[in-house]
């Protein structure tokens, strides 16, 4: 199915802007903001010069032209009204900071899409700041290791999505590691035949993967993870505390799931992943879990550069470094 693609006008948004923030201001402007990929995501500038944010959950602003997810999958498709109300409220109960929720409506009646408006936290991403100004970073890192801290130690039952487990459901699967290699399977599966290269080593990768699952031990416990946090994912307000965005995908599970991705964005070209290090975690668990965090990032951009997502050159940089990554552990596994 061909989905038209066109930002939301000011006109259109104004009946939302008017609910969420009142009649005695006026909606003057909006502008889309970039890097969205699974929501639309508009600042809305209002007459009195204050600003906020609208999150538009709608097949046009979704890029990965996803067919209706399952919320029992844990690594399911990670968009949806519903999935960030429950992760919104969890995060605030547990006194993490998040855009403050102003108004979230599913009635499509201001605008025809489930809707959300948050406080605009105007201080840029830490991903900014790390680049213009690393010892300015040092503070909101220290906050962030510390809320990452209380996001993992918090328990749960089960693995699974908040939205689910909160609610006393269960995800399907298994362990964590054994949710990990299926979905590493499949992703293998998807890369290699979209990459030559991949391609080439399947089967050694295949016979990797299963290698690294049977060298886990079994654990019965599991935390809170963000599951894609990277420096562009935290927000930076004006006292310089962060605030986590993009929760949808907040769910229990395994801390090394986030570590491997944390080591991934906020080491390299930034190197602050020291600052968010943690004591005691799995290597056997690292290793399989930064295998299979590579291949995602090689199926997931070359599925999404199969459509019309408006900015390709990076998500064609993630696949290209992931493929890299990919083969370089089959050569030289990681200790």
């Amino acid at each position: 199915m061909t989905v038209t693609r066109r930002p939301l006008t000011r006109d259109e948004l104004a009946p939302l802007a008017r609910a969420a923030l009142g009649p005695a201001r006026t909606l003057t402007a909006v502008a889309r903001l970039r890097g969205g990929s699974k929501k639309g995501v508009y600042r809305l500038f209002l007459d009195d010069g204050s600003t906020a944010v609208a999150y538009v959950w709608d097949p046009a602003e979704d890029y990965w032209d996803a067919a209706p997810a399952d919320p029992r999958d844990s690594f399911s498709h990670a968009s949806g009204l519903g999935l960030f109300t429950a992760a919104h409220d969890r995060l605030t109960a547990l006194g993490i900071r998040t855009p403050r929720l102003l108004f979230a409506d599913r009635t499509h009646t201001r605008v025809p899409s489930d809707v959300a408006v948050v406080e605009d936290v105007r201080g840029g991403s830490l991903e900014d700041l790390l680049r213009r100004d690393p010892q300015a970073a040092a503070g909101p890192l220290r906050e962030l290791a510390e809320a990452l801290r209380t996001l993992h130690a918090h328990p749960a039952p089960r693995h699974g999505k908040v939205a689910v487990v909160d609610n006393g459901g269960s995800a399907h699967g298994g362990s964590c590691e054994q949710v990990v290699l299926e979905r590493a399977l499949a992703d293998l599966a998807e890369a290699a035949a979209r990459d030559p290269r991949i391609a080439a080593v399947r089967e050694a990768l295949h016979d990797r993967l299963h290698a690294l699952a049977e060298a886990v031990r079994p654990r019965g416990r599991v935390g809170l993870v963000h599951g894609e946090l990277g420096p562009d994912h935290v927000l930076v307000d004006e006292h310089g505390h962060p605030a986590l965005i993009d929760i949808e995908g907040l769910l229990y599970f395994d801390a090394e799931w986030e570590h491997v991705f944390l080591r991934q964005r906020f080491g390299g070209d930034y190197d602050a992943y020291t600052a968010l290090r943690a004591d005691g975690l799995d290597e056997d668990r690292l290793r399989l879990y930064r295998l299979a965090m590579h291949l995602s990032l090689v199926a997931g951009p070359l599925r999404l550069l199969d459509g019309d997502f408006p900015d390709p050159v990076p998500m064609r940089a993630i696949a290209e470094h992931s493929i890299g990554r990919t083969l370089t552990l089959l050569e030289h596994p990681v200790p």
